[in-house]
């Protein structure tokens, strides 16, 4: 159990046999009354968000994830194949629990999973990636003022913010946490 006060981004509780990791944290102090807790969770379960709110000093009961780094294979279209290397295990986890982080995956990315009683609940991607850019909008000559931004696409389909001079045929890194272009590689 831990109380209220301790949660952070990424804290994962169980509550009323539902698995929950905090995706916001918010601790709101009123003049004279006591504190309140409001985070933004996400069922592990179904993938659903909601808000919920404590009052300070309550207590939940936090649990720990096993992570295991698997490779992926491939995509059928419902679940994303994976293979644990060690014990060449090969297990499939429904393209939802994912959500639009499904871009950033391509075929032999190392993932870590997070597996709670043995099953799979939830997921860390690597903090950069790299990725091929298959369509990009042309630079307009002369527009270089306020360093300029253009859109373009890359390989997984996922759309990328970048810099002007990015071209296709171009490897770009992109940070997973908030899919901002880093730097061409």
């Amino acid at each position: 159990m831990i109380d209220v006060n301790q949660m952070r981004k990424g804290t994962t509780f169980i509550e009323d046999n539902d698995l929950y990791k905090v995706l916001t944290y918010n601790h709101i102090k009123t003049a004279r009354g006591g504190g309140t807790i409001r985070v933004s969770v996400r069922n592990l379960r179904t993938g659903s968000t909601t808000e919920k709110t404590y009052n300070t000093g309550s207590r939940v009961q936090d649990i720990r994830l096993e992570a295991v780094e698997m490779d992926y294979l491939y995509e059928d279209g419902t679940f994303l194949t994976f293979m644990d290397n060690e014990t060449y295990e090969q297990p499939q986890i429904n393209r939802d629990i994912f959500g639009d982080d499904v871009y950033y995956i391509k075929e032999d990315t190392r993932v870590k999973l997070l597996r709670y009683e043995g099953e799979i609940i939830d997921y860390e991607l690597p903090i950069n990636m790299d990725f091929e850019v298959v369509e990009a909008e042309a630079a307009v000559v002369g527009d270089r003022a306020n360093s300029p931004t253009k859109h373009v696409t890359v390989d997984t389909g996922l759309k990328v913010q970048v810099p002007m001079f990015v071209n296709v045929g171009d490897t770009i890194r992109v940070k997973t946490e908030d899919g901002s272009y880093v730097t061409r590689v």
